[in-house]
């Protein structure tokens, strides 16, 4: 009979198999994780702890060690600044591997009676772009494809047009990123940021989360996302979208290199949900439509957010 892990292997990066890594691993820490609850599957599978006030972070595979192994240095170098982020559990073992799942423990945010602004959002890029990273910690250059060509290669229950498609759209979006010419200096980068990304916690204070992507580049990179989801996808109110731009002080869609960046921002954000249509239909439907709007630069994205 194969073991947890050899089945877990053999499963793939499912709800189900994530939540027999995450107690595994809570067991090697002493935790208890009767009725942990699963909050969030995507890139990564989070757990809420019922015994602890802990949060369980759960990646695909040993491919994204270093972005983990990164996402802890970065908290707690925010920590040491007094920036608001997430926190790590300092006194556990970070991270730990079980079955190849790299693990990482997150102090629980209680959440508070509001959500997060835009306004907020522009305002902590604003100050995170103008802080300066200390020596010994040393983050990439922004990766524009990350774990795209990953996603294409590995993605389980697409056709094949689909994927020779997208190879083809991210050769294109390369070509077109390698003639582009940034003006502005390169800082520290959060590398996913949208207002999801932001909570506010019991006491008030808006909190920045989510650092696998953490890099050292252009701050065009962080303010694409929202940019191009008010532009392509209208997820954002005219008032929301100028209050980002007011307490940033920049919008992107006036320069003219915001084209190309909100190219790739729409090819992440679809081969980001390919990955888990097997989730159910609402997620391979939701694919669908990406997939079908990509096809034809002029149609409009009737995306819902995944």
């Amino acid at each position: 009979m194969p073991s947890d892990a050899a089945r877990e292997s053999e499963e793939g990066f499912t709800s189900e198999g994530a939540a027999r890594v995450m107690a595994a691993a809570c067991r090697s820490a002493g935790l208890d994780s009767d009725g942990a609850r699963l909050i969030r599957f995507g890139e990564n599978a989070l757990f809420r702890l019922a015994a602890h006030p802990v949060i369980v972070r759960i990646a695909r595979s040993t491919d994204y060690l270093p972005s983990v192994r990164r996402e802890v240095a970065v908290s707690r170098w925010l920590a040491e600044e007094g920036f608001p982020a997430a926190r790590t559990v300092d006194d556990l073992e970070q991270p730990v591997v079980v079955a190849g799942r790299p693990v990482t423990f997150w102090h629980l945010i209680e959440e508070g009676d509001r959500k997060p602004t835009y306004g907020e959002l522009g305002g902590l890029l604003r100050d995170l772009h103008a802080m300066r990273l200390p020596a010994g910690l040393e983050l990439p250059a922004y990766d524009a494809f990350g774990r795209t060509d990953l996603r294409v290669e590995k993605a389980a229950g697409i056709p094949e047009d689909d994927r020779e498609f997208l190879r083809k759209r991210g050769r294109e979006l390369r070509d077109r990123l390698a003639e582009l010419r940034f003006d502005s200096p390169r800082g520290p980068v959060h590398g996913d940021a949208h207002v999801q990304n932001l909570m506010v916690d019991s006491g008030g204070r808006t909190l920045l989360i989510d650092f696998e992507n953490f890099s050292h580049d252009h701050p065009e990179w962080d303010l694409m996302v929202t940019a191009t989801e008010h532009h392509s996808l209208g997820w954002q109110t005219a008032e929301q979208y100028a209050a980002f731009v007011g307490a940033y002080g920049r919008d992107l869609r006036d320069w003219e290199g915001f084209p190309v960046l909100r190219g790739i921002q729409e090819f992440q954000m679809t081969t980001w949900l390919m990955q888990n249509i097997a989730e159910g239909p609402a997620v391979a439907e939701e694919y669908a439509r990406r997939i079908a709007s990509l096809r034809d630069d002029d149609a409009p994205r009737n995306w819902q957010p995944g």
